[in-house]
């Protein structure tokens, strides 16, 4: 990643830690004040979220020191395992949201929560709304893993707030159990932001690679003048980036200096397309034979 777009990454992770600092000291105060389940578990869900940011942050970090002996291809994956370690943080958290919610509905709720309560957590919902649109956006123009999991997460806590505050007003026309079944959402909500982030990163790390990205890089290959076909690509994520292994196959006919030149456009069009960390391009003949 270019020195400009990781300090636009990271500047979006700190502007993910201030909201969440912010959010959790409010709604933790105000759930004990407004005697609120719901806004409660939102505020620790907010707590797990600063947890997260500072693991995506120290992953940032990381990914930024250059190759050595011991890492050829660089520190990039620390993102990704950064993310990984967040979605177990979320899972953790969640479950005991949802373990102390639960415990709560069956033991019966004696005080209402107070109305301010629900206003302080759909402000809570707008402001979480709009660093998410501004990470998203951020994380699509980078390709950035850490930064698209914080904002999934953004997301998340977004819509966790707006559950609380349905929670808070159903209370308030008498429906007291509302509250804390709406706490249990929000423990449901975080669990699956966390599953969704963890199936992401493992993947990743698991060397997996989209496969429809995989065909479009192998038509854009087709499309190169000279290549005949494409016998083999291999690619995989190293952090926001690609590492990618092909083998075409060309005219018999061609020179060596020739058949380097195709190589050459390929690489040129796959990194102008993507975000590519590496490029390997194989050349064999057409028909099998060995040059």
């Amino acid at each position: 990643m270019q020195a400009d777009q990781q300090k636009r990454v990271e500047r979006g992770v700190y502007y993910s830690l201030g909201a969440y600092i912010f959010l959790s000291i409010v709604k933790l105060v105000s759930g004990f004040v407004y005697n609120s389940d719901a806004l409660i578990a939102d505020g620790l869900n907010n707590a797990t979220d600063i947890i997260a940011s500072i693991a995506v942050l120290i992953g940032l970090k990381i990914s930024r020191k250059p190759a050595d002996e011991d890492h050829p291809y660089g520190h990039l994956r620390a993102e990704t395992i950064a993310s990984m370690v967040a979605s177990f943080i979320m899972v953790v958290i969640g479950i005991e949201v949802l373990i102390s919610s639960i415990k709560k509905m069956f033991k019966g709720v004696e005080t209402e929560p107070s109305l301010t309560a629900a206003i302080i957590a759909l402000f809570g919902a707008a402001v979480m709304l709009g660093v998410y649109f501004y990470n998203m956006k951020v994380a699509r123009e980078t390709d950035s893993q850490g930064l698209k999991a914080a904002a999934l997460d953004n997301r998340s806590d977004a819509f966790v707030s707006i559950g609380a505050a349905v929670g808070i007003l159903g209370a308030q026309i008498g429906m007291a159990w509302l509250d804390p079944a709406a706490a249990v959402l929000v423990g449901l909500i975080i669990i699956k932001t966390g599953w969704e982030i963890f199936t992401e990163t493992s993947h990743n790390l698991s060397d997996g690679f989209d496969y429809e990205e995989g065909k479009e890089m192998e038509h854009k290959i087709l499309d190169v003048d000279g290549v005949e076909n494409v016998g083999d690509l291999k690619a995989r994520k190293h952090g926001n980036r690609a590492i990618i292994d092909v083998t075409i196959k060309v005219d018999p006919s061609l020179n060596v200096v020739e058949s380097h030149e195709i190589t050459e456009k390929i690489e040129d069009t796959i990194k102008e397309a993507y975000n590519v960390e590496s490029i390997q391009v194989h050349v064999e003949p057409e028909d099998g034979k060995n040059k």
